[in-house]
Protein backbone atom coordinates (compact mmCIF):
# COMPACT_ATOMS: atom_id res chain seq x y z
CA UNK A 1 0.00 0.00 0.00
CA UNK A 2 1.19 3.83 -0.83
CA UNK A 3 0.25 7.30 -0.29
CA UNK A 4 -1.70 8.66 -3.73
CA UNK A 5 0.87 11.36 -3.28
CA UNK A 6 3.90 9.55 -2.98
CA UNK A 7 3.22 7.87 -6.53
CA UNK A 8 1.92 10.94 -8.07
CA UNK A 9 5.95 12.32 -7.82
CA UNK A 10 6.34 13.47 -11.49
CA UNK A 11 3.45 12.63 -13.02
CA UNK A 12 2.61 15.92 -15.34
CA UNK A 13 -0.83 16.71 -13.43
CA UNK A 14 -3.82 18.94 -14.61
CA UNK A 15 -5.89 19.01 -11.86
CA UNK A 16 -6.30 17.28 -8.60
CA UNK A 17 -10.00 16.79 -7.25
CA UNK A 18 -9.99 15.53 -3.88
CA UNK A 19 -7.06 14.66 -1.21
CA UNK A 20 -3.62 12.72 -2.34
CA UNK A 21 -3.24 11.30 1.06
CA UNK A 22 -5.20 8.51 0.35
CA UNK A 23 -3.68 4.94 0.34
CA UNK A 24 -3.91 3.16 -2.80
CA UNK A 25 -3.98 -0.71 -2.22
CA UNK A 26 -2.55 -1.30 -6.13
CA UNK A 27 -2.98 0.06 -9.74
CA UNK A 28 -4.94 -1.92 -12.37
CA UNK A 29 -5.80 -0.09 -15.70
CA UNK A 30 -8.28 -3.11 -16.31
CA UNK A 31 -11.41 -1.96 -14.47
CA UNK A 32 -11.95 -5.73 -14.24
CA UNK A 33 -9.57 -6.53 -12.04
CA UNK A 34 -10.24 -3.80 -9.83
CA UNK A 35 -10.71 -4.08 -5.67
CA UNK A 36 -11.46 -2.09 -3.38
CA UNK A 37 -9.18 0.31 -2.37
CA UNK A 38 -7.37 0.38 -5.70
CA UNK A 39 -6.66 2.83 -8.63
CA UNK A 40 -7.96 2.75 -12.17
CA UNK A 41 -6.34 4.28 -14.57
CA UNK A 42 -7.99 5.34 -17.39
CA UNK A 43 -6.03 4.88 -21.38
CA UNK A 44 -6.73 5.08 -24.41
CA UNK A 45 -6.39 1.94 -26.49
CA UNK A 46 -6.38 0.99 -30.14
CA UNK A 47 -10.00 -0.47 -29.62
CA UNK A 48 -11.26 0.33 -26.16
CA UNK A 49 -11.04 3.78 -24.36
CA UNK A 50 -10.28 3.19 -20.08
CA UNK A 51 -12.11 6.37 -20.09
CA UNK A 52 -16.02 4.10 -21.12
CA UNK A 53 -14.86 2.09 -17.75
CA UNK A 54 -14.67 4.49 -14.99
CA UNK A 55 -18.06 4.11 -13.82
CA UNK A 56 -17.14 0.30 -13.45
CA UNK A 57 -13.90 -0.03 -11.84
CA UNK A 58 -15.55 3.04 -8.94
CA UNK A 59 -18.88 0.10 -8.76
CA UNK A 60 -15.70 -2.30 -8.41
CA UNK A 61 -13.91 -0.19 -5.06
CA UNK A 62 -11.88 1.97 -6.80
CA UNK A 63 -10.98 5.62 -4.87
CA UNK A 64 -8.61 6.73 -7.15
CA UNK A 65 -9.25 7.09 -10.51
CA UNK A 66 -6.13 8.89 -12.62
CA UNK A 67 -7.10 10.12 -16.48
CA UNK A 68 -7.10 12.75 -19.10
CA UNK A 69 -10.94 14.20 -19.01
CA UNK A 70 -12.52 14.11 -15.82
CA UNK A 71 -15.96 12.72 -16.00
CA UNK A 72 -18.65 15.15 -15.21
CA UNK A 73 -20.76 12.34 -12.92
CA UNK A 74 -18.14 12.52 -9.90
CA UNK A 75 -18.83 10.00 -6.85
CA UNK A 76 -17.99 11.86 -3.68
CA UNK A 77 -14.67 9.93 -1.69
CA UNK A 78 -13.56 8.96 -5.51
CA UNK A 79 -10.40 11.09 -6.00
CA UNK A 80 -10.05 12.17 -9.65
CA UNK A 81 -6.35 13.52 -10.93
CA UNK A 82 -6.58 14.57 -14.65
CA UNK A 83 -2.87 14.09 -16.35
CA UNK A 84 -1.46 15.03 -19.74
CA UNK A 85 -1.00 11.29 -20.50
CA UNK A 86 -2.79 8.47 -18.61
CA UNK A 87 -0.18 5.87 -20.50
CA UNK A 88 3.19 8.54 -19.29
CA UNK A 89 1.52 8.32 -16.12
CA UNK A 90 1.02 4.82 -15.43
CA UNK A 91 4.51 4.23 -16.60
CA UNK A 92 6.12 6.88 -14.44
CA UNK A 93 3.30 5.83 -10.99
CA UNK A 94 3.86 1.81 -11.43
CA UNK A 95 7.80 2.90 -11.34
CA UNK A 96 6.92 4.90 -8.06
CA UNK A 97 4.30 2.22 -6.64
CA UNK A 98 7.28 -0.55 -6.58
CA UNK A 99 10.10 2.46 -5.67
CA UNK A 100 11.62 2.59 -8.97
CA UNK A 101 13.26 -0.86 -8.95
CA UNK A 102 15.07 -0.11 -12.11
CA UNK A 103 17.58 2.22 -10.40
CA UNK A 104 18.16 -0.77 -7.95
CA UNK A 105 19.82 -2.70 -10.65
CA UNK A 106 21.78 -2.82 -14.15
CA UNK A 107 18.83 -2.71 -16.75
CA UNK A 108 20.15 -2.73 -20.05
CA UNK A 109 17.73 -2.01 -23.29
CA UNK A 110 17.81 -3.26 -26.85
CA UNK A 111 16.29 -1.81 -29.41
CA UNK A 112 16.13 -1.93 -33.15
CA UNK A 113 14.26 -4.12 -36.22
CA UNK A 114 16.75 -7.42 -36.06
CA UNK A 115 18.51 -9.13 -33.42
CA UNK A 116 16.74 -7.75 -29.94
CA UNK A 117 15.71 -11.08 -28.81
CA UNK A 118 18.84 -12.81 -29.71
CA UNK A 119 21.20 -10.12 -28.01
CA UNK A 120 19.10 -9.98 -24.85
CA UNK A 121 18.95 -13.70 -24.40
CA UNK A 122 22.72 -14.36 -25.13
CA UNK A 123 23.49 -11.50 -22.70
CA UNK A 124 21.09 -13.12 -20.17
CA UNK A 125 22.47 -16.61 -20.84
CA UNK A 126 26.38 -15.57 -20.74
CA UNK A 127 25.88 -13.83 -17.06
CA UNK A 128 23.44 -16.66 -15.90
CA UNK A 129 26.38 -18.70 -17.01
CA UNK A 130 28.57 -16.81 -14.81
CA UNK A 131 26.89 -17.21 -11.94
CA UNK A 132 26.09 -13.40 -11.90
CA UNK A 133 22.26 -12.99 -10.95
CA UNK A 134 20.36 -11.75 -13.86
CA UNK A 135 17.01 -11.24 -15.62
CA UNK A 136 15.42 -11.24 -18.63
CA UNK A 137 12.05 -9.70 -20.32
CA UNK A 138 12.38 -10.62 -24.17
CA UNK A 139 9.48 -11.32 -26.74
CA UNK A 140 10.03 -14.89 -25.64
CA UNK A 141 9.77 -15.12 -22.01
CA UNK A 142 10.33 -13.48 -18.98
CA UNK A 143 13.04 -14.53 -16.70
CA UNK A 144 15.03 -14.34 -13.50
CA UNK A 145 16.58 -16.71 -11.30
CA UNK A 146 14.81 -20.22 -11.26
CA UNK A 147 11.17 -18.54 -12.85
CA UNK A 148 10.23 -18.16 -16.27
CA UNK A 149 7.11 -16.76 -17.71
CA UNK A 150 5.80 -16.51 -21.63
CA UNK A 151 5.71 -13.00 -22.63
CA UNK A 152 3.08 -12.20 -24.70
CA UNK A 153 4.53 -8.43 -25.85
CA UNK A 154 7.77 -7.81 -26.82
CA UNK A 155 7.94 -4.99 -24.39
CA UNK A 156 5.08 -5.61 -21.98
CA UNK A 157 3.19 -3.19 -20.19
CA UNK A 158 4.77 -0.68 -17.54
CA UNK A 159 3.01 -2.26 -14.87
CA UNK A 160 3.96 -5.65 -15.27
CA UNK A 161 7.77 -4.15 -16.36
CA UNK A 162 8.16 -2.73 -12.76
CA UNK A 163 6.03 -5.37 -11.34
CA UNK A 164 8.73 -8.15 -12.37
CA UNK A 165 11.61 -5.63 -12.11
CA UNK A 166 10.69 -5.17 -8.52
CA UNK A 167 10.36 -9.23 -8.44
CA UNK A 168 13.84 -9.78 -9.42
CA UNK A 169 15.65 -6.83 -7.26
CA UNK A 170 13.97 -8.84 -3.88
CA UNK A 171 15.78 -12.00 -5.73
CA UNK A 172 19.07 -10.13 -5.64
CA UNK A 173 19.28 -9.80 -9.57
CA UNK A 174 22.16 -7.45 -10.45
CA UNK A 175 21.65 -6.96 -14.27
CA UNK A 176 18.59 -7.43 -16.59
CA UNK A 177 18.58 -6.85 -20.01
CA UNK A 178 15.30 -5.97 -21.67
CA UNK A 179 14.33 -5.82 -25.50
CA UNK A 180 12.49 -1.86 -26.10
CA UNK A 181 10.21 -2.47 -29.16
CA UNK A 182 9.72 0.91 -31.07
CA UNK A 183 5.32 0.05 -30.04
CA UNK A 184 7.12 0.01 -26.16
CA UNK A 185 8.90 3.20 -26.60
CA UNK A 186 5.78 5.18 -28.92
CA UNK A 187 2.96 4.29 -25.86
CA UNK A 188 5.53 5.45 -22.80
CA UNK A 189 5.62 1.72 -21.65
CA UNK A 190 9.69 2.64 -20.86
CA UNK A 191 8.66 6.04 -18.93
CA UNK A 192 10.41 6.23 -15.81
CA UNK A 193 12.71 3.13 -16.40
CA UNK A 194 16.39 3.99 -15.67
CA UNK A 195 18.23 2.57 -17.95
CA UNK A 196 22.23 1.26 -17.38
CA UNK A 197 22.32 1.32 -21.24
CA UNK A 198 20.57 1.11 -24.67
CA UNK A 199 22.19 -1.39 -27.57
CA UNK A 200 20.84 0.04 -31.09
CA UNK A 201 20.84 -3.38 -33.46
CA UNK A 202 19.68 -1.89 -36.86
CA UNK A 203 16.71 -0.46 -38.34
CA UNK A 204 14.89 -1.61 -41.48
CA UNK A 205 10.93 -1.64 -43.06
CA UNK A 206 8.89 -2.73 -40.39
CA UNK A 207 5.35 -2.02 -38.49
CA UNK A 208 4.78 0.32 -41.05
CA UNK A 209 1.30 -0.31 -40.19
CA UNK A 210 1.96 1.18 -36.81
CA UNK A 211 4.08 4.00 -37.09
CA UNK A 212 2.74 5.41 -40.93
CA UNK A 213 6.30 5.88 -42.07
CA UNK A 214 9.55 5.00 -42.19
CA UNK A 215 10.89 8.23 -40.23
CA UNK A 216 8.10 7.87 -37.72
CA UNK A 217 9.79 4.53 -37.05
CA UNK A 218 13.02 5.68 -36.61
CA UNK A 219 12.39 8.75 -34.47
CA UNK A 220 10.69 6.34 -32.16
CA UNK A 221 13.10 4.47 -31.63
CA UNK A 222 15.85 7.08 -31.35
CA UNK A 223 13.59 8.71 -28.52
CA UNK A 224 14.50 5.69 -26.40
CA UNK A 225 18.34 7.02 -26.68
CA UNK A 226 17.59 10.70 -26.06
CA UNK A 227 16.15 9.02 -22.87
CA UNK A 228 19.35 7.97 -21.60
CA UNK A 229 21.10 9.62 -18.58
CA UNK A 230 24.94 10.53 -18.50
CA UNK A 231 26.09 7.62 -15.98
CA UNK A 232 24.61 5.35 -18.94
CA UNK A 233 25.92 3.95 -22.50
CA UNK A 234 24.64 3.73 -25.61
CA UNK A 235 26.14 1.54 -28.18
CA UNK A 236 25.11 1.23 -31.96
CA UNK A 237 25.78 -0.71 -35.47
CA UNK A 238 28.11 1.55 -36.90
CA UNK A 239 27.64 -0.27 -40.25
CA UNK A 240 23.58 0.69 -40.51
CA UNK A 241 23.67 3.52 -41.80
CA UNK A 242 21.15 5.17 -39.29
CA UNK A 243 22.88 4.10 -36.51
CA UNK A 244 25.15 6.95 -35.74
CA UNK A 245 21.52 8.94 -36.09
CA UNK A 246 20.90 7.69 -32.51
CA UNK A 247 23.44 8.98 -30.76
CA UNK A 248 23.15 12.01 -31.89
CA UNK A 249 21.02 13.68 -28.73
CA UNK A 250 22.08 11.57 -26.36
CA UNK A 251 24.15 12.39 -23.01
CA UNK A 252 24.75 8.58 -22.74
CA UNK A 253 28.60 7.55 -23.05
CA UNK A 254 28.80 6.40 -26.92
CA UNK A 255 30.17 3.37 -28.00
CA UNK A 256 30.07 1.51 -31.76
CA UNK A 257 30.70 -1.61 -33.07
CA UNK A 258 31.27 -2.75 -36.80
CA UNK A 259 32.29 -5.74 -39.11
CA UNK A 260 32.99 -2.59 -41.86
CA UNK A 261 34.19 0.79 -40.23
CA UNK A 262 36.30 1.71 -37.69
CA UNK A 263 34.59 1.48 -34.50
CA UNK A 264 35.67 1.08 -30.57
CA UNK A 265 34.20 -2.99 -31.07
CA UNK A 266 35.69 -4.52 -33.93
CA UNK A 267 34.94 -8.24 -35.23
CA UNK A 268 35.85 -10.58 -38.59
CA UNK A 269 34.73 -14.15 -39.35
CA UNK A 270 37.77 -16.06 -40.05
CA UNK A 271 35.60 -19.58 -40.94
CA UNK A 272 32.61 -20.26 -41.17
CA UNK A 273 30.25 -23.47 -41.12
CA UNK A 274 26.94 -25.09 -40.10
CA UNK A 275 29.12 -26.25 -36.96
CA UNK A 276 30.21 -22.76 -35.81
CA UNK A 277 32.26 -19.87 -36.93
CA UNK A 278 36.03 -18.97 -35.60
CA UNK A 279 35.71 -15.20 -34.99
CA UNK A 280 38.10 -12.23 -34.09
CA UNK A 281 37.07 -9.60 -32.18
CA UNK A 282 39.23 -6.89 -31.82
CA UNK A 283 42.15 -8.81 -31.91
CA UNK A 284 41.48 -11.86 -30.05
CA UNK A 285 40.24 -15.07 -31.89
CA UNK A 286 37.53 -17.36 -30.34
CA UNK A 287 35.08 -20.14 -31.82
CA UNK A 288 31.18 -19.76 -31.65
CA UNK A 289 28.68 -22.12 -32.00
CA UNK A 290 26.37 -19.99 -33.61
CA UNK A 291 26.14 -19.91 -37.59
CA UNK A 292 25.84 -17.15 -39.91
CA UNK A 293 27.22 -13.36 -40.49
CA UNK A 294 23.79 -11.70 -38.76
CA UNK A 295 25.04 -13.48 -35.54
CA UNK A 296 28.24 -11.86 -35.40
CA UNK A 297 26.70 -8.66 -35.39
CA UNK A 298 24.74 -10.10 -32.52
CA UNK A 299 27.79 -11.46 -30.48
CA UNK A 300 29.80 -8.47 -31.42
CA UNK A 301 27.17 -6.75 -29.46
CA UNK A 302 27.14 -9.19 -26.86
CA UNK A 303 30.75 -8.65 -26.29
CA UNK A 304 30.69 -4.58 -26.04
CA UNK A 305 28.19 -4.56 -23.91
CA UNK A 306 29.49 -7.00 -21.27
CA UNK A 307 33.12 -5.45 -21.94
CA UNK A 308 31.26 -1.92 -21.39
CA UNK A 309 30.25 -3.60 -17.90
CA UNK A 310 33.55 -4.35 -16.51
CA UNK A 311 33.68 -8.27 -17.30
CA UNK A 312 37.28 -9.24 -17.87
CA UNK A 313 38.13 -10.27 -21.15
CA UNK A 314 39.66 -13.79 -20.77
CA UNK A 315 36.38 -14.84 -18.88
CA UNK A 316 34.03 -12.82 -21.41
CA UNK A 317 35.43 -15.00 -24.17
CA UNK A 318 35.26 -18.35 -22.46
CA UNK A 319 31.53 -17.90 -21.73
CA UNK A 320 31.15 -15.94 -24.96
CA UNK A 321 32.10 -19.81 -26.83
CA UNK A 322 30.01 -21.63 -24.88
CA UNK A 323 26.97 -19.88 -25.82
CA UNK A 324 23.68 -21.85 -27.82
CA UNK A 325 21.50 -20.56 -30.27
CA UNK A 326 18.19 -18.77 -29.00
CA UNK A 327 15.32 -20.95 -29.85
CA UNK A 328 13.56 -19.99 -33.49
CA UNK A 329 16.62 -18.08 -34.17
CA UNK A 330 19.02 -19.81 -36.86
CA UNK A 331 17.72 -23.46 -35.18
CA UNK A 332 18.54 -25.91 -37.01
CA UNK A 333 18.05 -29.80 -37.13
CA UNK A 334 19.76 -32.62 -39.37
CA UNK A 335 17.93 -35.96 -40.45
CA UNK A 336 19.40 -37.98 -43.05
CA UNK A 337 21.68 -35.61 -44.71
CA UNK A 338 19.09 -32.99 -44.86
CA UNK A 339 19.48 -29.63 -42.84
CA UNK A 340 16.57 -27.51 -41.63
CA UNK A 341 16.87 -24.49 -40.72
CA UNK A 342 14.02 -22.48 -38.34
CA UNK A 343 13.96 -19.00 -38.24
CA UNK A 344 11.81 -15.91 -36.92
CA UNK A 345 12.57 -13.90 -40.22
CA UNK A 346 9.72 -11.86 -40.88
CA UNK A 347 11.24 -8.69 -42.32
CA UNK A 348 13.09 -8.27 -45.68
CA UNK A 349 16.24 -7.55 -43.62
CA UNK A 350 16.34 -10.40 -41.94
CA UNK A 351 15.36 -12.88 -44.35
CA UNK A 352 18.28 -11.67 -46.54
CA UNK A 353 20.66 -12.15 -44.11
CA UNK A 354 19.94 -15.24 -43.11
CA UNK A 355 19.97 -16.20 -46.94
CA UNK A 356 22.74 -15.05 -47.55
CA UNK A 357 24.60 -16.83 -44.47
CA UNK A 358 22.91 -19.75 -45.82
CA UNK A 359 24.39 -19.58 -48.99
CA UNK A 360 27.78 -18.72 -47.78
CA UNK A 361 27.89 -21.77 -45.78
CA UNK A 362 26.44 -24.43 -48.02
CA UNK A 363 27.96 -25.60 -51.18
CA UNK A 364 27.16 -24.68 -54.58
CA UNK A 365 25.61 -27.58 -55.58
CA UNK A 366 22.87 -28.41 -53.46
CA UNK A 367 19.55 -27.03 -53.27
CA UNK A 368 18.36 -24.01 -51.03
CA UNK A 369 14.30 -25.00 -50.38
CA UNK A 370 12.53 -22.04 -48.34
CA UNK A 371 8.88 -21.63 -47.18
CA UNK A 372 7.96 -18.61 -46.70
CA UNK A 373 4.66 -17.10 -44.96
CA UNK A 374 4.04 -13.44 -44.19
CA UNK A 375 1.85 -12.03 -41.19
CA UNK A 376 -2.11 -11.03 -41.85
CA UNK A 377 -3.15 -7.28 -40.65
CA UNK A 378 0.72 -6.36 -40.59
CA UNK A 379 2.57 -4.35 -42.93
CA UNK A 380 1.77 -5.29 -46.29
CA UNK A 381 4.58 -3.29 -48.04
CA UNK A 382 7.02 -5.85 -47.07
CA UNK A 383 4.98 -8.61 -48.88
CA UNK A 384 6.02 -8.70 -52.45
CA UNK A 385 9.84 -7.78 -51.15
CA UNK A 386 10.28 -10.63 -49.50
CA UNK A 387 8.88 -13.16 -51.96
CA UNK A 388 11.34 -11.26 -54.29
CA UNK A 389 13.83 -11.84 -52.33
CA UNK A 390 12.75 -15.19 -51.51
CA UNK A 391 12.61 -16.26 -55.22
CA UNK A 392 16.60 -14.44 -55.75
CA UNK A 393 18.18 -15.85 -52.86
CA UNK A 394 16.75 -19.60 -53.04
CA UNK A 395 17.01 -22.72 -55.26
CA UNK A 396 13.02 -23.66 -55.02
CA UNK A 397 10.24 -21.38 -52.87
CA UNK A 398 6.92 -22.48 -51.34
CA UNK A 399 5.02 -19.82 -50.53
CA UNK A 400 2.57 -20.59 -47.11
CA UNK A 401 0.98 -19.09 -44.65
CA UNK A 402 2.27 -17.86 -41.52
CA UNK A 403 -0.16 -15.91 -39.09
CA UNK A 404 -3.09 -14.88 -41.31
CA UNK A 405 -4.92 -13.69 -38.49
CA UNK A 406 -7.85 -12.44 -40.10
CA UNK A 407 -6.96 -12.00 -43.71
CA UNK A 408 -7.39 -14.34 -46.07
CA UNK A 409 -3.90 -16.55 -46.59
CA UNK A 410 -4.48 -17.23 -50.10
CA UNK A 411 -4.54 -13.37 -50.95
CA UNK A 412 -1.22 -12.51 -48.86
CA UNK A 413 0.50 -15.39 -51.05
CA UNK A 414 -0.90 -13.42 -53.70
CA UNK A 415 0.86 -10.45 -52.55
CA UNK A 416 4.28 -12.24 -51.78
CA UNK A 417 4.11 -13.65 -55.32
CA UNK A 418 3.81 -10.17 -57.23
CA UNK A 419 6.86 -9.35 -56.16
CA UNK A 420 8.79 -12.56 -57.79
CA UNK A 421 10.72 -11.65 -61.29
CA UNK A 422 9.83 -12.95 -64.37
CA UNK A 423 12.41 -15.25 -64.52
CA UNK A 424 12.12 -17.19 -60.87
CA UNK A 425 8.05 -17.59 -60.92
CA UNK A 426 9.10 -20.84 -62.40
CA UNK A 427 11.45 -22.08 -58.74
CA UNK A 428 7.93 -21.25 -57.02
CA UNK A 429 4.80 -22.45 -56.09
CA UNK A 430 2.17 -22.30 -53.14
CA UNK A 431 0.92 -24.61 -50.84
CA UNK A 432 -1.75 -22.67 -48.09
CA UNK A 433 -1.70 -25.42 -45.49
CA UNK A 434 1.65 -24.28 -43.29
CA UNK A 435 2.52 -27.69 -42.33
CA UNK A 436 1.92 -29.32 -45.90
CA UNK A 437 3.83 -26.12 -47.14
CA UNK A 438 6.87 -27.79 -44.89
CA UNK A 439 6.33 -31.25 -45.70
CA UNK A 440 6.58 -30.64 -49.55
CA UNK A 441 9.74 -29.09 -48.79
CA UNK A 442 11.56 -31.93 -46.87
CA UNK A 443 9.87 -34.48 -49.57
CA UNK A 444 11.68 -31.90 -52.56
CA UNK A 445 15.10 -31.85 -50.38
CA UNK A 446 17.90 -34.14 -51.78
CA UNK A 447 20.85 -35.53 -49.73
CA UNK A 448 23.18 -32.60 -47.89
CA UNK A 449 20.31 -30.02 -49.78
CA UNK A 450 19.21 -27.22 -47.36
CA UNK A 451 15.51 -26.13 -46.45
CA UNK A 452 14.57 -22.58 -44.47
CA UNK A 453 11.57 -22.48 -42.68
CA UNK A 454 11.25 -18.81 -41.94
CA UNK A 455 8.37 -16.24 -40.13
CA UNK A 456 7.81 -18.07 -37.18
CA UNK A 457 10.69 -19.75 -34.94
CA UNK A 458 10.30 -19.47 -31.70
CA UNK A 459 6.41 -19.55 -32.07
CA UNK A 460 3.98 -21.89 -30.61
CA UNK A 461 1.24 -21.44 -32.44
CA UNK A 462 -0.58 -20.54 -36.06
CA UNK A 463 -3.10 -17.46 -35.61
CA UNK A 464 -6.62 -18.06 -37.76
CA UNK A 465 -9.35 -16.25 -37.64
CA UNK A 466 -8.82 -14.90 -33.98
CA UNK A 467 -7.85 -18.54 -32.83
CA UNK A 468 -4.02 -19.41 -31.94
CA UNK A 469 -3.93 -23.13 -33.10
CA UNK A 470 -1.12 -25.41 -31.97
CA UNK A 471 1.19 -25.59 -34.36
CA UNK A 472 5.65 -25.34 -33.61
CA UNK A 473 7.72 -25.20 -36.58
CA UNK A 474 10.52 -26.62 -35.27
CA UNK A 475 9.09 -29.65 -33.92
CA UNK A 476 7.05 -30.42 -36.92
CA UNK A 477 10.05 -30.32 -39.02
CA UNK A 478 11.66 -33.00 -36.59
CA UNK A 479 7.76 -35.18 -37.34
CA UNK A 480 8.74 -34.77 -40.77
CA UNK A 481 12.15 -35.41 -41.45
CA UNK A 482 11.86 -38.22 -38.70
CA UNK A 483 9.08 -39.13 -41.49
CA UNK A 484 11.19 -39.14 -44.40
CA UNK A 485 12.82 -42.64 -45.56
Amino acid sequence: MKLLREILYKVEINSVIGNTSLTINKIEFDSRLINEGDMFIAISGVHSDGHNFISEAIQNGANCIICEKIPDNKIDGVVYVSVMSSRKALAIIASNYFENPSSKLNLVGVTGTNGKTTIATLLFDLYSSLEIKSGLISTIKISYGNKSFQANQTTPDSLSINRYLCEMVNSNVRYCFMEVSSHGIDQNRTEGLVFKGGIFTNITHDHLDYHESFENYRDTKKRFFDSLGNNSFALTNNDDKNGLIMLQNTIAHKYTYSLKSVSDFKAKILESSFNGMLIKINGSEFWSKLVGKFNVYNILSVYSVASILGLPKEELLRAISSLDAVAGRFQFYKKNKITVVVDYAHTPDALENILKSINEIKSSKNNLITVLGCGGNRDKYKRPIMGDIASNLSSRVIFTSDNPRYEDPEIIIEEMISGVKSLNLSKTISISNRKDAIKAACQFARSNDIVLVAGKGHESYQEIKGVKNDFDDFEIVKELLNQKN
